[in-house]
């Protein structure tokens, strides 16, 4: 059913819901997720999808995207018993690891580099729960959590620092990720966007 609106007023020009600024965001995630969009033009997009306030600049971002993508909110599994897990944890022994792209977060994600690197992307993460608790431990090493705008990050521990902040508050009702980190002689860094 279409929205209504005054008898002569452009469809471009009506003002858009959260609801309607929720769909560009997936869209936008799964056109990156696809690699459609680079990494500035993501952030960028996803940053102006956020405060958007009519129909016509949410279209905006879409034009030069295919219009059928596949979805990249969470899908109703099979059945419990047959359905993979997510992976819950990821340890490094001086080497690095690496989530981007398509992935599943659990509810609790452990994160454990000991003189190596770590970089956790969630900017096209399946977050399968509202609350995600990611736990990450640094031994003389740098974790780097990537998380996109519209995501609440709460971090809290010892050597945890946040990048730079978003332009645009993310709504009430938005994702949380909670992290929990530990650092020793290195360091835990929420970003919004990647190191350049």
């Amino acid at each position: 059913m279409e929205p209504y609106r005054e008898p002569g007023t452009p469809a471009s020009s009506m003002r858009a819901s959260d609801q309607e600024r929720d769909v560009t965001v997936q869209r936008l995630q799964v056109a990156f997720a696809e690699g459609r969009l680079a990494d500035a033009e993501f952030d960028e997009r996803m940053r102006t999808a956020l405060a958007a306030r009519t129909h016509g600049e949410l279209d905006e971002l879409l034009t030069d995207l295919p219009t059928a993508t596949a979805p990249l909110a969470p899908r109703p599994l099979p059945s419990a018993t047959s359905a993979p897990k997510p992976g819950r944890y990821a340890v490094a022994y001086k080497n690095s690891i690496r989530h981007a792209g398509r992935w599943r977060v659990p509810g609790t994600f452990r994160a454990l580099v000991y003189k190596g690197s770590g970089v956790l992307d969630l900017r096209a993460a399946e977050l399968t729960e509202p609350v995600t608790t990611i736990i990450a431990m640094a031994y003389k090493s740098d974790i780097e959590i990537i998380v996109p705008p519209g995501i609440r990050v709460e971090a809290s521990g010892v050597g945890v620092t946040r990048g730079e902040e978003e332009a645009v508050e993310p709504p009430v009702d938005a994702p949380i990720v909670h992290i929990r980190a530990y650092a020793y002689k290195g360091l835990v860094e929420t970003r919004t966007m990647p190191r350049r």
